[in-house]
């Protein structure tokens, strides 16, 4: 009866063990607790981050506005995306900009099996290399939900996590550039790090228009703040728990 009662435990317990690091999808926790996660670096910088690509649709024209500001930002795609499209991560790594990992599909990870999760992010690891000739430092998984699974193949690829200190809502069909706009600026300190999207496949249809759009707003008040926009990395994050802040960060 007793190796049943324990037996039951622990069947319990696994899936509380996996959801556990979920935890942290919310941002005043997150900021508070753990400010690299949050995406708090060094102040004077901004980091800008887009989710969800490559895709052949939206992703060139960000391209060619982070261009037209020489600007460089963080792009993290997702593993099939990136497999259909090879040649659009070229040209993202061609231009100058940082490829992460987001996840193969842009599946709740929560959702998935702990196999499933590291085997996926494996190989949306392994193609990145592949394609960009270098390996990538960050993972962003999908929603912002990390599980113990994540953090055991982060762990394992030498992947940081890092979510946001800011969004834009892009993803929403009521998104206009005003909108998008003022929302990241009213969320944006020094230091932190912008969420927007360069696709809308896992959004509402052609929202990225509106990210699009905010997004030379977004980086003229940048510079009118006198923050420097630029990808993750050289970011400084600071490190993953208060606790840890006198440590170097990676």
């Amino acid at each position: 009866m007793r190796a049943a009662t324990l037996a039951g435990a622990a069947a319990l317990a696994l899936p509380a063990l996996h959801a556990a690091p979920a935890v942290t999808a919310l941002p005043a926790l997150r900021r508070r607790l753990l400010p690299g996660l949050h995406g708090l670096g060094t102040p004077g910088r901004v980091a800008l981050t887009f989710d969800d690509g490559p895709d052949p649709e939206s992703t060139g024209h960000v391209l060619d506005v982070l261009a037209a500001h020489r600007v460089r930002a963080t792009f993290f795609v997702l593993g099939a995306m990136l497999a259909r499209h090879p040649a659009l991560g070229r040209r993202v790594a061609g231009d100058g900009h940082e490829i992460a990992v987001h996840g193969w599909t842009h599946d709740n990870l929560l959702l998935r099996g702990p196999a499933r999760t590291v085997s996926d992010l494996t190989r949306t690891y392994d193609l990145v290399t592949d394609v960009t000739g270098r390996p990538p430092r960050f993972l962003r998984p999908p929603y912002g939900v990390l599980t113990t699974a994540a953090l055991v193949a982060a762990r394992r690829l030498r992947l940081r996590p890092v979510l946001w200190s800011c969004w834009g809502r892009d993803w929403t069909a009521t998104a206009t550039a005003d909108t998008v706009a003022r929302t990241v600026l009213t969320g944006l300190d020094a230091g932190g790090t912008i969420l927007l999207h360069d696709s809308s496949r896992t959004a509402a249809p052609g929202a990225w228009r509106a990210g699009l759009a905010a997004l030379p707003r977004v980086l003229a008040e940048c510079r009118r703040r006198g923050w420097q926009v630029g990808p993750l990395a050289g970011h400084g994050l600071r490190a993953l728990t208060r606790e840890r802040a006198a440590e170097p960060t990676a």
